[in-house]
């Protein structure tokens, strides 16, 4: 193969660069024990860390979806390069010249395709910048000085200035040996009349740079009202191979790492506001860039975050009809964030440019400090359409607020909020509220999270549609790590194999003992087939009828599952069958007097008598069967 890279020189790469380096630059990196570190893996979603690096020994390995490998395999595969590209930019950054064998090789038109664009937009960034200070880019740099930047700033930034004329950058790159193909797939330039022509002309130029520091595009300002330029105010690079707008944040090079040891983000509208938040201090800030905040920027996020309970992203969003907006639709991917969520709006709707320009770093640092949580933001943007002055207004803001509020997966979370949004609302009875809420939440996970609507009938259990085309209710995945999924999962698969031993004890289980929701599929199955009772005087034909009776195929496939895989025990009996119900039945009592303790709470002394006395009733019955049961254990059923 012609130009194949010295083999020496690869090696030298692998080793110049340690891998934990250049993994952090795309994701947090935390010690993991017996020195390797953990992250969330960037290849696949997952909630906790299953990607590991050995510094040791250059190797990184997911034990959720398998990815590993070297450096060299990671920055192919996160990256989307080939493997001379990659072998290319690691000895780049590493400063080691590389030798091609079997001759015939020229770098400048044998580099794969990504190679060549990022060298183009490289090529052009240094272009814009020098022409930043032409006499003909003083309308740019006034721009900038009335917005408070300085030459310097400018620079931090890459800032540029694209020539008003049709071909400066185009035949600038022709002579750097760029090719008019790889000039039209970049985005530099397009299409004219008689050959490729600039895209970007007479405009105010910020190279977007993906998080490991490439160029791979450019925002554009229009700055010129006299006819000469009658595209829109900010033009962005069109989609490329190089460039996705929905997974590239303005910003994040320079951001990331601050991110990354401070556990908080501060996202904003425009590359002028990231400007003067990274120059007023925070320099966490950063922005999408000509598209809606969503899930791939929550990636690269939630990456440099990774998921910590301390994390916080504040958004800032004009206080205008567009913000608000603007701040619905990050609402409506809040669920996806393990870290708070905040948004904050500066005095007069100012953004943080102007903030910083009128009132100074300080009012810019103190607007980015989390105040209004983002959930209370969109609820209070619901609730202000009605009249909570009148029953039908509050139930009607009941009606849109409540589903928002049901979609929160944290249970916890859950029941508090739908406190404060009685308080919202002024519905004095907050249990009736709660109650409200947890029904709209069991029906949207019985129905994959879209939710039946509200005068759906109810005929199963804990809201179970009757349909029998209704999916298994989604949840948390199951964790077989989590001593609670796998004591729940060896009970069930006793109920199905050995019914004999968990009956008639197991029949009295609720499906709410279950935390896992296929699970709580299941057991639902099971009694509507007849219970483990009829399991155990009828086992040839009890398999088969739980079969039947399965809501859809994914309870029907889990029922198959547990009824196949090994009981983990190495003797089957009625004493580890005891254990399973044991400990299944003492968390869901122990879960309901976290609740009730809750409740107590809430009530307070001021509370009413009555109320009051019933609930601490009901905690001290709740607490008494609990020490029952880990005293007495199964006698205690």
């Amino acid at each position: 193969m012609a130009g194949r890279i010295n083999d020496d020189d690869v090696k030298a790469v692998r080793e110049a660069l340690p891998i934990d380096a250049v993994v952090s630059e795309y994701l947090q990196l935390r010690n993991a024990g017996g020195g390797n570190l953990k992250g969330l893996c960037p290849f696949h979603d997952e909630k906790s860390p299953s990607f590991q690096v050995s510094p040791s020994k250059g190797l990184f390995h997911c034990f959720g979806c398998q990815e590993g490998g070297d450096t060299i395999a990671f920055v192919m595969k996160i990256d989307h390069l080939t493997f001379a590209e990659t072998v290319e930019r690691l000895a780049a950054q590493a400063g080691i010249t590389l030798r091609y064998e079997e001759g015939g090789y020229n770098p400048s038109t044998q580099r794969g395709e990504r190679t060549r664009l990022v060298e183009a937009h490289k090529a052009a960034a240094e272009f814009y910048v020098q022409q930043l200070e032409s006499p003909e880019a003083e309308i740019g740099r006034t721009f900038l000085a009335e917005r408070g930047f300085d030459q310097a700033a400018a620079a931090h930034f890459g800032v540029g200035y694209s020539p008003a004329g049709w071909d400066h950058l185009t035949r600038h790159l022709r002579g750097k040996g760029f090719s008019d193909k790889e000039l039209i797939t970049s985005g530099l330039s397009q299409d004219g009349r008689r050959g490729p022509i600039d895209r970007f002309r007479g405009r105010l130029m910020w190279p977007i740079r993906d998080i490991g520091g490439e160029v791979v595009g450019f925002g554009a300002r229009k700055l010129r009202e006299d006819g000469t330029d009658n595209g829109p105010k900010y033009l962005n690079t069109p989609e490329t191979p190089i460039y996705k707008k929905s997974q590239v944040l303005y910003g994040i090079d320079l951001a990331k790492k601050e991110i990354a040891k401070t556990s908080r983000a501060v996202v904003v509208e425009g590359y002028t506001d990231v400007m003067a938040c990274h120059l007023a201090g925070v320099t966490t800030a950063v922005a999408t860039c000509g598209t809606a905040f969503g899930g791939d920027h929550i990636k690269i996020l939630r990456r440099l975050l990774m998921d910590n309970g301390s994390a916080r992203v504040i958004f800032t969003f004009d206080g205008d009809a567009a913000g608000q907006k603007a701040a619905l639709r990050a609402f409506e991917d809040d669920q996806k964030f393990a870290a708070e969520t905040y948004i904050a709006i500066a005095p007069d709707n100012m953004d943080p440019c102007d903030l910083r320009l009128i009132k100074g770093d300080e009012a810019v640092v103190d607007l980015t400090q989390p105040r209004t949580p983002l959930f209370e933001f969109a609820l209070r943007q619901i609730i202000s359409r009605y009249d909570l002055e009148t029953p039908g207004g509050r139930a009607a803001a009941l009606d849109e607020a409540g589903p928002v509020v049901a979609r929160i997966k944290n249970s916890a979370s859950q029941h508090e909020v739908a406190v404060q949004l009685a308080g919202m609302l002024g519905i004095l009875d907050t249990q009736f509220v709660v109650k409200r809420i947890g029904q709209l939440a069991r029906w949207a996970k019985d129905r994959g999270g879209r939710g039946p609507a509200p005068s759906a009938p109810q005929s199963r259990q804990q809201g179970y549609d009757a349909g029998p085309a209704a999916p298994v209710p989604a949840g948390p995945a199951l964790n077989l790590r989590s001593p609670v999924h796998r004591t729940e999962r060896e009970l069930l698969k006793l109920a199905l194999q050995r019914p004999d031993l968990v009956s008639p004890a197991f029949d009295a289980y609720g499906a709410d003992e279950f935390t896992a929701p296929p699970y709580a599929a299941v057991r639902q199955t099971i009694e509507e087939a007849g219970g483990a009772e009829l399991g155990a005087h009828n086992p040839a034909d009890y398999l088969a009828r739980v079969r039947e009776t399965a809501l859809n195929d994914q309870v029907r496939a889990m029922v198959t599952e547990l009824a196949v895989e090994a009981i983990h025990a190495k003797s089957v009996d009625e004493i580890y069958a005891g254990v399973q119900l044991v400990q299944v039945r003492l968390r869901a009592v122990d879960r309901r007097i976290l609740e009730v303790q809750g409740s107590l709470a809430r009530v307070g002394s001021h509370g009413d008598p009555q109320h009051l006395a019933a609930v601490q009733s009901e905690l001290w019955v709740l607490q008494q069967y609990a020490q029952s049961l880990r005293n007495h254990g199964v006698a205690a059923l």
